[in-house]
Order: C-alpha cells, then structure tokens, then sequence
C-alpha cells in the first residue's frame, strides 16, 4: 500500500500570499505601511508568523523581542483565518497527483506546521480536504515538525505504516523530520525556495506534480 505524506504551504499549495497579507495588516495597523513583499519574500512566508514577524521588524531595524513576537503572533493568525484563501491556489497537478496515488491504493496525508484549525479550514475552502486520510497540524500533538510524531501520527491515522511512507515537502524542516522518522524524502523544487532546496540532499526532487506517482514508486515500492 505505502502512505504519502504531505507538508502543507508550500508544498501543496501556494500560501504565501495570504501570509505576507495578514503580517502586513499588523505592520500597517503599527503605522508602518506594507513592510513585507509578496514576491521577494515568499519562502519567509512559508516558514510562518513568528518568521515574518522578525523579518519584518529587522527590516525596520527595530529589535523586537521574542515577547512582542508572541503577542503579535495571535494576531497575525487572527487576519490571517479571516482571509485565507484570497491569493492561495494549489500548485498545478496536484489534485491529480493525490488522485493517482489514490487510485493506486495508497493512503494520503498532510502533516503541517500549520495550525490545525486553520489547515482544515484551507483545505476546505480550496475543496481538497476529503482527498486526504488524515491531517495532522502543529498543535494536534504537544510537538510539532521536525519532531517525528506529528509524521508518525499522520500515518497512522491515515491508516498506513510508517516503515512504507514517504514525506514530501519543501523546507528544512521537512528533511529533518524524514530524517527523524528514518523515511525517505522528496522536496519540491517549485515553492519559493525553488531549487535551492537540492542543497539538502532529499532522496528526491520533484519539478512538477506529474512525476510524483513514480518517485513515490521509485522510493518505497509499488502500492
């Protein structure tokens, strides 16, 4: 069978925007105007709030402390849940990718540092939740990514054993949770790290969605 387990921003979809919208709302309410880009800043985006907050604040050459980041955090995540999915889309190929590997038998599943109440309510709003077996976001255990858990659950739930799973993703952060579950990875070469991510050494890369059916084959055996 084997289980394929899916990061969520920036690996499924493009959320970038959405992110940089709800930081800047904070930045703007602070009479600091649009501080963040959505273009030059995409792959801080997808590394969260507390990640775009610092950005944010070094650009203004302010120190922020870790406690005005925490204070801020809720926030950002309250703009954000308001709109979710305005500029959000999931990458080309996808939807088909996740039908394929259905369809060969595998089981699917997200594990996100995204909080979970937000990831179920993306994931609805852009009509591919019931795709998925099983999601599993940052505050669903008491640890979040790379710890393994977070991945350990989703693949039990999803149904499959983590011994025939695969993580795929787009950050360090995932490389460091296959590698703290001992499976195998594949990073995606088109989020806004873009290649970049070779640097980390995954057992793969995919370049576009298409391919994933035989990568997936290709690392853990036919389903």
């Amino acid at each position: 069978m084997g289980t394929v387990v899916f990061d969520l921003d920036g690996t499924l979809a493009d959320t970038s925007g959405d992110l940089i919208a709800a930081a800047n709302s904070r930045f703007i309410a602070m009479g600091h105007g649009n501080v963040l880009d959505p273009q030059r800043d995409g792959a801080t985006a997808v590394r969260g709030v507390r990640a775009m907050m610092r950005l944010g604040f070094e650009r203004l050459e302010m120190d922020a402390s870790e406690d005005l980041i925490d204070a801020e955090f809720p926030l950002v995540v309250g703009a954000y849940g308001e709109a979710i999915d305005e500029k959000t889309y999931i990458y080309d190929g996808a939807r088909e990718a996740v039908d394929a590997l259905k369809s060969a038998g595998r089981k699917v599943a997200i594990c996100t540092n995204k909080p979970e109440g937000l990831a179920e309510k993306l994931m609805q709003r852009l009509a591919f939740r019931t795709e998925f077996d099983a999601l599993i976001g940052a505050d669903t255990l008491p640890v979040r990514k790379p710890d393994p858990a977070p991945y350990a659950a989703a693949v039990d739930r999803a149904g499959g054993h983590v011994s025939r799973s695969v993580m795929i993703g787009d950050t360090e952060t995932d490389r460091s949770t296959a590698e703290a579950a001992g499976v195998p990875c594949i990073l995606v070469t088109f989020s806004p790290d873009g290649h970049a991510v070779s640097s980390l050494q995954p057992e793969a890369l995919l370049h576009h969605y298409r391919d994933l059916p035989d990568l997936v084959t290709q690392l853990i055996g036919p389903a």
